[in-house]
């Protein structure tokens, strides 16, 4: 059996979400509650049994772009929770706005959230949730807050309406439609649903406090007309619910208990509240009610997570695509060699806080480091290939001659056995390797230096062969006899210095693309800077490396340790196995600025 990955075995740390649910599920807040086996109304869950779910949380995305970094944390938030609270997350989709959902982001947003190891609405086989299949409840809540007293129809521009709305020094106005009876505002929304009127022509509004210290509760706008086709419900509609009125009638629809959200909805807390105690007291929803709860979103260094800014380099080709390696988001980090296991690591190891704070990338790269050093099969490659000839190899080994060598796939685990590989007169070795006049401290190659080739011989550099730029075509050097790494007397010649290399008989030539943060600017769109100009201009450089022959039979998402250099991933898009393509992942240690 293989060890444990940091996810597996660390303790999962206490925070002000863990402690609220751990009060609810003593005191029995919702020991009562029933379950209908699927989301609906007071009397559907009447219906049902006492819930089976210990909890209910949800992640409710809008379809109308890819998800990035910052919902990864958000999701391994509440999967994680319903997870180890015996409960059941669900995915809803937040599908309110027609004009700008599409069935790609559709797509893509359950690929990701399988990807990083989760299930949604309690079976792996479970389809998710849509908001707009609830459209009909929410249009009978409206009919019912009009009848009730606590919604009316206002037909003042938007402009008027942001005006009278007052600010945080001035109460706002009231509507001159305000005062209008309840059988006058119902003839007047169910004009709206006919199509009666213009897009923007009106909007219902719901009736609270128009001197509010909160400007949110003053008679926030809960429908408003818009033509456009969704992608779900057609052209059913003419008129949508805004977000604010749907998101608390959708979590109480499907019971959830703990609604947990970013802390730019802590404003509009009171308006849930309003909303949800209205409709139990008419009967519509069962109680107890959700309860909505606020974290501070993620902050990371060195990263965009605006949908516009990302769109912009996607469309300005600034990156080749929503999956570029260097994107934020999560088919980006998927395609750079980021693990399901790194992104849960790294979600548990920054916490959950309610104050914002900076999450410096590097604590990102060490969670993918640790979960890749426990997994990684090892491989050697050589990204900046200079030849090595061994000058007395064929004296001592013959002429043509091939040597076996071998090494373990992976040092702690040896189950997954042993990698072969031939050492011959010609290798490939890095560059870097070689000095001809090194620098202080520099064990490595230089003339007269002895150096051990990993899982291979000792050898001794003798010189080079530079062009008529002086650069270094060749270097040479001469084998030390009986000194192959596992044979008797290997150790007998003790050398500072270890290298990685591949022999030119049997390297397999690859495409390595060595990706770089994408940004030089810690804060690249703060503070109103152009963000763009903070785009580092070495963030991609790609090599023609040559690797060891085990790497040919490599697929695409295969992640390895390229020994000394970093960790890597076989391209999930472009590597096949007559072309390999490696992606560097992170490298080895944290060299950011150094």
């Amino acid at each position: 059996m293989s060890a444990p990955t940091p996810v597996e075995s660390a303790a999962k740390p206490s925070n002000f979400l863990r402690q609220i649910i751990e009060q609810d599920l003593a005191k029995g807040t919702y020991a009562q509650r029933r379950w209908g086996g699927g989301p609906g109304d007071a009397a559907h869950h009447a219906k049902g049994e006492l819930d089976p779910a210990k909890i209910r949380t949800r992640f409710p995305p809008e379809p109308n772009g890819y998800l990035h970094i910052g919902h990864a944390k958000s999701i391994c938030l509440n999967f994680g929770l319903a997870r180890d609270y015996a409960g059941v997350c669900h995915l809803r989709f937040d599908d309110t706005n027609p004009e700008k959902e599409d069935v790609e982001y559709v797509n893509s947003i359950r690929d990701a959230i399988q990807w990083l190891g989760f299930d949604w609405n309690g079976s792996p086989d479970a389809e998710p949730y849509q908001a707009s299949d609830y459209f009909d409840f929410m249009y009978r809540a409206a009919e019912y807050l009009i009848d009730a007293g606590h919604a009316y129809v206002d037909e003042q521009t938007i402009e008027q309406i942001r005006i009278n709305r007052g600010d945080f020094g001035k109460a706002g106005v009231d509507s001159p439609f305000r005062t209008r009876t309840a059988a006058e505002n119902l003839a007047r929304f169910r004009e709206m649903r006919d199509g009666k009127h213009e897009d923007g022509a009106m909007v219902l509004r719901a009736k609270i406090d128009m001197a509010s210290p909160n400007i949110n509760l003053r008679d926030p706008a809960i429908y408003r007309i818009r033509r456009a086709t969704h992608h779900n419900t057609g052209d059913k509609w003419c008129i949508y619910p805004m977000y604010t009125y749907a998101h608390p009638i959708e979590d109480a629809l499907e019971q959830i208990t703990h609604s947990i959200c970013t802390l730019e909805f802590e404003d509009q807390r009171p308006f849930y509240d309003w909303l949800l105690e209205h409709l139990i007291d008419g009967g519509l929803l069962s109680a107890p009610p959700p309860r909505q709860y606020e974290f501070a979103r993620l902050n990371l260094t060195y990263v965009i997570t605006s949908k516009r800014k990302l769109a912009q380099l996607v469309y300005d080709h600034r990156v080749s695509g929503w999956d570029d390696p260097r994107m934020p988001t999560i088919v980006g980090l998927r395609r750079r060699g980021y693990t399901p296991e790194a992104m849960q690591l790294f979600a548990e190891r920054i916490g959950v806080t309610k104050s914002d704070s900076w999450i410096d990338y590097s604590t990102l790269e060490g969670c993918l480091r640790e979960t890749l050093d426990v997994s990684a099969p090892r491989a050697m490659a050589v990204l900046d290939p200079v030849k090595l000839v061994l000058t007395n190899w064929d004296e001592l080994m013959g002429a043509g001659t091939l040597d076996d060598c071998a090494a373990p796939v992976h040092p702690h685990l040896p189950e997954l056995g042993q990698r072969q590989f031939r050492i011959g007169k010609e290798l490939w070795i890095e560059r870097g390797d070689f000095e001809e006049t090194p620098p202080k401290g520099f064990f490595r190659l230089f003339p007269g230096n002895k150096v051990r080739l990993k899982y291979g011989h000792v050898i001794e550099c003798t010189g080079c062969s530079k062009d008529a730029d002086g650069k270094v075509t060749e270097v040479q050097a001469n084998l030390v006899p009986d000194t192959k790494s596992g044979t008797p007397g290997a150790s007998a010649i003790k050398v500072k210095g270890v290298i990685t290399w591949v022999a030119v008989a049997d390297a397999l030539s690859a495409e390595v693309r060595m990706y770089d943060r994408l940004f030089n600017d810690a804060n690249p769109d703060a503070g109103g800077k152009d963000f763009i100009e903070g785009l580092n201009p070495n963030s991609l450089k790609v090599v023609t490396a040559m690797v060891e022959p085990t790497l040919a039979s490599a697929k695409a998402d295969d992640k390895f340790q390229f020994e000394r250099v970093g960790y890597f991933v076989a391209d999930r898009i472009d590597h096949t196995p007559g072309k390999p393509v490696f992606n560097l992942a992170v490298g080895l240690r944290d060299g950011w600025g150094k």
